[in-house]
């Protein structure tokens, strides 16, 4: 957990208290769905863990670190995915990037514990940010230089920019989405999807075999 571990009082190095972290922050967004993340406390993670308190203060200063572990968490597993996916895409055009792109955010709201509530954690607004980048921010240019690096789209502030706009418009419809139905709203879904190809078709325009 590349970026999560940043957040940490204690920097886990040994295989047992990576799996320890990993139940701590497995507690805190279980914790989350079913209380909400403004709810949680350290308390309610320890219960949850089966671990003391004092487990829980070794790893996280106070709730708030708690909170940030969890989202970082989910944008280094979200990194992950867009790695290992564009790496391997083959198309010709960049929808096809996009689409897979759409669909990994879709199955993190639907199978990742709390990423609906907190996602990469710019609805917190205090995980520290790098240059006054936000979460979104930050999978966006990994975005774009993978569509830069396979699909010959100009990498820049302005495509990061873009993408980043696509994933606030698409972020708020599957919110509304997942609010009330775990496994997601259909046509909100697909309302999202609309929006998020007509967007990048009004920037560069409808894709081209090459």
């Amino acid at each position: 957990m590349p970026e999560s571990t940043t957040l940490l009082r204690h920097e886990p190095v040994q295989a047992r208290s990576n799996a320890r972290l990993s139940a701590l922050l497995d507690a805190a967004a279980a914790t989350i769905d079913h209380v909400g993340y403004e709810r949680l406390t350290t308390a309610m993670v320890a219960e949850r863990a089966g671990a003391s308190i004092g487990t829980v203060y070794r790893y996280f200063p106070d709730r708030i670190a708690v909170l940030q572990g969890v989202a970082a968490r989910a944008s280094d597993r979200f990194i992950d995915y867009i790695d290992t996916t564009l790496s391997a895409n083959s198309s010709a055009h960049w929808r096809a990037a996009v689409e897979e792109i759409f669909d990994g955010f879709v199955a993190a709201f639907a199978e990742q514990s709390a990423f609906a509530a907190l996602r990469f954690g710019d609805v917190l607004d205090l995980r520290p940010r790098e240059n006054g980048t936000t979460g979104m921010g930050l999978i966006s240019s990994r975005i774009a230089h993978h569509l830069g690096a396979r699909h010959g789209a100009p990498v820049s502030a302005e495509l990061t920019f873009h993408l980043e706009v696509a994933f606030a418009l698409v972020d708020t419809l599957l919110a509304r989405a997942f609010f009330f139905e775990p496994e997601g709203d259909a046509e909100y879904i697909d309302k999202a999807r609309t929006i998020a190809r007509q967007y990048f078709v009004t920037i560069y325009g409808e894709p081209s075999a090459r």
